[in-house]
């Protein structure tokens, strides 16, 4: 007879290989043509809402791996979110507004683009962004992103730009918006203002020089020694020779010590902080000497200085800037460049002088360097400080972090111009948000200090831009007297125009088809207005997605539950909707925010296509699928920066496989299990194995169903991962296939052991589907039919918590294991030496110390059983002739080993005594006996 036939061997379709390249799309197109996703939030209309507002990524090029993380990890949330028990709907979004598009669309008209009307121009920017958004949405979806994908929010929409104006209406209306001429970052290369959030630092190496102020007077009042007029100096210092023409004043501590000091052999003496002399001294290579001590910084009130090479009387005033750690102890003060230097000049009534053009060139009235662009002039400057003998010694360099333009990334200066404002003062707005940011819940921890020291810290937000390409600041100019006129009601009657017409609707009609009928200049009473030629900040586009988006949609609410982005956030999109949110309404639109670092290569640096150290998220998806890239994102911890290389893929890969393994041993072992018919409830499961197989399943569930619910993600696959390769694969299902393949089909025993795999599969399946949706798609398929059982594992929910046992029965089976784990090393010693091919050719003898021998004396007959070999017995002693083994990792536990002596059951392959003993079966032991004549 063919004993081997009768052998319960797996049996399923299911494949060895993934091959998710070719079957990925296939369930792509399936959930697409079931209309999956409607189907799970009509199946969740009545649960409790959980809500995540997705931060719009911008329509500017294909995603990349920073966009896969992001959208995979909103994905895990959504996805587990509903497997919870919530009805979780997501609307993506994107940003479309704003200067990187025009910048590309100006771009590729090239000389063309000079001839465009501001409303052409506009239209190209429109055309452009749809074209990214229809590449990116596809792409998105490769990802097995679930939401509304045919009815995303885009900040360009009609409906979308008129509820900017009217949040725009709102800020006015309570008063925060206001206009001044004031010291901002500008990009001499974009040409525009720039906000904190599109300001990037970079290390930048810049001039470093001294510069002599000659006093002009007041020297004698602060008691000093008499000397040549000609030759009494303050000393300041710079990085920005191109920042002297315009400086009005020198800032100094009022609470730190000023000496005079001068250089041996030559002429001059010197006002500086004591601090700092011996630094400078240093900096320099020369020796000074102090001469006169001054006393604390408030004396030096009473001098004034001239300019170093302009007709400028130039005064002293205290500044709270003003540090000892670099320089002089004394700032040269440019009011319209620099923030500080702005607000020293409006504290002591200084001119807000900025003589650079939108381009970054002097205007015509600045002596030596008219027309002169800033940077290039800084070597000309120094050269003519040295002419004057105004420059002290010489010029360093120093390379520190400077501000540039997150667009074209070049340096960006400090510039004084009549910009849009959002008072952070105006009803303590600031104070209000850093009160609600104590309120809300930050994930990790370290989000709420980094946002909490930027709202803190930050000037008021400059709200105009000078560009073409977004939603206009709805404001009118007065032809008669030049008055502006900014009113609510004008703004509102505008963002109507805006819902039908879109913002293109500013550039198409003239300022009386615009206003509310009547409107009149509340200086002069004119009628005849002109438009304001300014563009609303792109992050106030987006800051108000609350508004447009949670306020308007059918389903959702304001405030959502979760915002989601990457840590650059804090100073974007976290920043301007929480300063919206609360200015508007005095909260913030989430209850909770989840930061998640920045992808980087294996080594941890930042990915460039220049040095070689790229992953292109497309091919990856062509190489791998798309489900390596959801297991990467779930498997690091992405509070910190994520690292990926073509190894960390790898890893994916052979983490993917072991999962896979798992859920194909189970598929295949459950061929012949029905679970409404077969399925053993837990208490009468007949082998203890299974029952601590399912007491561990139940915890690893509670440990995944937790660990989701805190975003732990890693945690969801470090757990499955260990379960499956360690506690499943390597214990549990390499003990059960004697029971398995050799025991009677219908047998209490296959029974048990199968209903346990049942729901490893059926757990496994549920736990993994938000991380790989194609995957627990396709094991779910394969899954035994139940009653309950959804056409979508993703219209089924996560596993019902189970109790566990008692902890004593788990630490039993946990000993058990340590010891099988010596035994498998004393087994694989003979292996290895030839004697012995599988461990069934095998007998074991074990002498342990209590309480361990007590417990192995309990699972005796379990033994051969739980260490795979033919015969196992506990003694007091090993034989002579077994192979010793001693353990290291219990003490006095020892193992022997050897070949086993007897006749091999030519059905299951093991050595029992009882070959033979059935009459009909001589081949086989007792229990194959009774299997094959129950067939």
């Amino acid at each position: 007879m063919d004993y081997k036939s009768t052998i319960q061997l797996p049996k399923t379709d299911f494949p060895m290989k993934a091959n998710l390249t070719q079957r990925e799309p296939i369930f792509l197109e399936r959930w697409e043509k079931a209309g999956l996703y409607r189907q799970i939030l009509a199946k969740n209309s009545a649960k409790p809402l959980f809500l995540l507002h997705d931060g719009p990524p911008y329509a500017n090029g294909n995603i990349h791996v920073g966009h896969v993380m992001n959208k995979t990890l909103k994905d895990l949330v959504v996805k587990s979110k509903s497997m919870a028990g919530f009805l979780s709907p997501y609307v993506p979004g994107w940003d479309c507004h704003g200067l990187p598009i025009e910048h590309q669309v100006v771009k590729q008209l090239g000389g063309k683009a000079k001839s465009f009307s501001k409303l052409e121009l506009r239209r190209e920017c429109r055309k452009y962004a749809e074209r990214f958004i229809d590449i990116q949405r596809e792409e998105f979806k490769r990802l097995g992103i679930f939401g509304e994908w045919e009815n995303p929010y885009r900040t360009m929409d009609f409906s979308y730009e008129a509820q900017i104006a009217r949040e725009f209406a709102k800020v006015v209306d309570k008063g925060f918006v206001y206009r001044s001429r004031r010291s901002i970052h500008w990009c001499i290369s974009c040409q525009t203002a720039l906000a904190e959030a599109e300001i990037e630092y970079e290390d930048h190496q810049s001039p470093s020089v001294y510069v002599a102020y000659p006093i002009a007077s007041g020297w004698e009042k602060l008691g000093l020694p008499k000397s040549d007029p000609k030759e009494r100096f303050a000393l300041i210092w710079t990085t920005t020779p191109w920042t002297l023409p315009a400086s009005m004043a020198i800032a100094y501590q009022k609470t730190a010590d000023y000496v005079v000091v001068e250089r041996k052999g030559k002429p001059g003496r010197f006002i500086m902080a004591k601090a700092m002399v011996e630094q400078v001294a240093e900096a320099q290579q020369i020796s000074l000497k102090e001469v006169g001590n001054i006393g604390k910084g408030e004396r030096l009130a009473s001098l004034v200085a001239q300019h170093p090479f302009v007709k400028r009387e130039i005064h002293f005033f205290p500044g709270e800037h003003v540090t000892l750690d670099t320089g002089s102890g004394l700032v040269h003060t440019a009011p319209g460049h620099g923030e500080e230097d702005y607000q020293l000049g409006l504290e002591h009534g200084l001119e807000i002088y900025s003589p650079v053009g939108p381009d970054g060139r002097f205007e015509k009235d600045v002596e030596h360097f008219a027309g002169e662009r800033v940077f290039e002039a800084n070597p000309k400057i120094i050269e003519h400080l040295k002419k004057l003998d105004r420059l002290f010694e010489k010029e360093l360099k120093v390379t520190h972090s400077y501000p540039h333009c997150w667009r074209c990334k070049n340096p960006v200066v400090f510039r004084a111009t009549a910009q849009w404002f959002l008072s952070l003062s105006h009803r303590d707005l600031r104070k209000n948000a850093l009160e609600e940011i104590d309120r809300i819940l930050w994930i990790p921890k370290w989000g709420r200090e980094r946002i909490y020291g930027m709202v803190a810290g930050r000037p008021d937000w400059c709200l105009s831009r000078q560009r073409v390409w977004g939603v206009p600041v709805i404001t009118f100019v007065c032809k008669a007297c030049g008055e502006n006129l900014l009113s609510a009601s004008a703004v509102s009657h505008v963002a109507e125009r805006f819902a039908k017409e879109g913002s293109d609707a500013w550039f198409q009609y003239e300022s009386a088809e615009l206003l509310p009928t009547g409107t009149a200049c509340t200086k002069c009473g004119a009628k005849d207005f002109e438009k304001g030629q300014d563009i609303l900040d792109v992050w106030f586009d987006s800051g108000a997605s609350h508004a447009a988006v949670l306020e308007q949609r059918t389903g959702l609410r304001w405030p959502c539950d979760l915002y989601l982005e990457g840590s650059d956030q804090h100073r974007g999109w976290f920043h301007s909707s929480l300063l919206e949110g609360m200015a508007t309404r005095g909260h913030a639109p989430f209850k909770a925010v989840v930061t998640h670092g920045f992808v980087v290569d294996g080594e941890g640096r930042k990915m460039s296509k220049s040095v070689g150290n790229y992953i292109s998220a497309q091919e990856s998806v062509k190489e791998r699928g798309a489900e390596m890239l959801r297991l990467w994102v779930a498997m690091e911890d992405y509070r910190d920066d994520v690292r990926l290389s073509k190894e960390i893929l790898d890893r994916a890969v052979e983490s993917y496989r072991r999962i896979r393994n798992t859920a194909r041993f189970c598929l295949g072992n459950l061929f012949d299990f029905e679970p409404d018919r077969h399925r053993v409830p837990r208490s009468e499961l007949s082998r203890e194995i299974d029952r601590w197989a399912a007491d561990r399943l139940a915890q690893v569930a509670q440990k995944c169903r937790k660990a989701y619910e805190d975003y732990e993600f890693h945690v969801v696959v470090q757990s499955l991962n260990e379960f499956c390769v360690v506690e499943l694969s390597a214990w549990y299902l390499d003990i059960s296939k004697d029971t398995l393949y050799c025991d009677r089909a219908d047998g209490a025993r296959r029974r048990s052991a199968q209903t346990v795999l049942f729901d490893v599969a059926d757990h496994l399946t549920r736990l993994l589907a938000p991380i790989l949706p194609m995957t627990a798609e396709e094991i779910w398929d394969h899954l035994p039919a139940f009653n309950g059982k959804t056409s979508s594992v993703h219209l089924a929910e996560f596993p019902p918590a189970a109790p566990a046992e008692e902890r004593e029965f788990a630490g039993r089976w946990e000993k058990l294991f340590l010891v099988r784990g010596e035994v498998s090393k004393a087994l694989e010693k003979l292996r290895q030496q030839k004697v012995i091919g599988q461990s069934l050719e095998a007998e074991v003898e074990v002498a342990a110390p209590e309480p361990i021998r007590t417990l192995i004396e309990q699972y005796q007959k379990e033994l051969p059983m739980l260490w795979i070999v033919s015969r196992a017995r506990l003694t007091k002693s090993i034989a002579k002739e077994m192979d010793l083994f001693e353990s290291a990792e219990i003490p006095g536990l020892k193992v022997g080993v050897r070949k086993i002596v007897g006749q091999r059951c030519e059905r299951c392959w093991t050595y029992p005594s009882d070959v033979g003993a059935v009459e009909k079966h001589l081949k086989l032991c007792r229990r194959c006996a009774e299997v094959i004549d129950a067939i």
